[in-house]
């Protein structure tokens, strides 16, 4: 089964990271795509290299892994699907395949693939302090809540006077 070709634009790369294990990775099936060559080549180069890909750089999809996955990506197991679950390459995994796929292509796709990972930590690092800016102006609204309260209360008093209750003039009946 030939792969089907992937453009090599940031966006359409990084629509193809995932997060499994607490780490951002790419299937080895996407992988295949960018580098035009056949899912099963691209793993054969790997285990013949296995040495430069230890569990942190690529790891096997549990099953349960995989149908999670494909239920977040949209994939039905139609045409037969895969036999075995699939390998997912890490930042450092992709970085190492450069080694063992020596072509040209490989190297351009690679680079595209490491813009798109640093492009990614990027945002989140971005994220992460734009959290940090919120939780500390939360905890300052919080601090200053009584103050916050008291200004409300004395506009709205400001805003809606009461009507001070007149005497009234004349005989009252008991």
């Amino acid at each position: 089964m030939k792969s089907h070709a992937l453009t090599t634009t940031p966006d359409a790369i990084e629509s193809k990271i995932f997060v499994v294990r607490g780490h951002r990775v790419m299937l080895d099936s996407d992988l295949a795509a960018l580098y035009e060559v056949e899912t099963f080549n691209l793993n054969k180069a790997v285990k013949r290299n296995i040495d430069r890909f230890p569990d942190d750089f690529m790891f096997q999809l549990s099953e349960d892994e995989y149908k999670i996955l494909l239920f977040q990506i949209g994939i039905s197991s139609a045409h037969g699907g895969r036999r075995i679950c699939p390998y997912v390459f890490t930042e450092q995994g992709v970085a190492m395949l450069s080694s063992v796929l020596r072509s040209s292509k490989a190297v351009k796709v690679n680079i595209a693939i490491m813009r798109a990972f640093v492009k990614l930590r990027q945002l989140v690092s971005s994220n992460a302090e734009l959290a940090a800016k919120l939780h500390e102006l939360e905890k300052s609204v919080k601090s200053n809540s009584g103050d916050i309260k008291m200004i409300f209360a004395t506009i709205n008093t400001m805003l809606n006077p009461r009507a001070k209750k007149k005497p009234q003039i004349g005989f009252k009946p008991k």
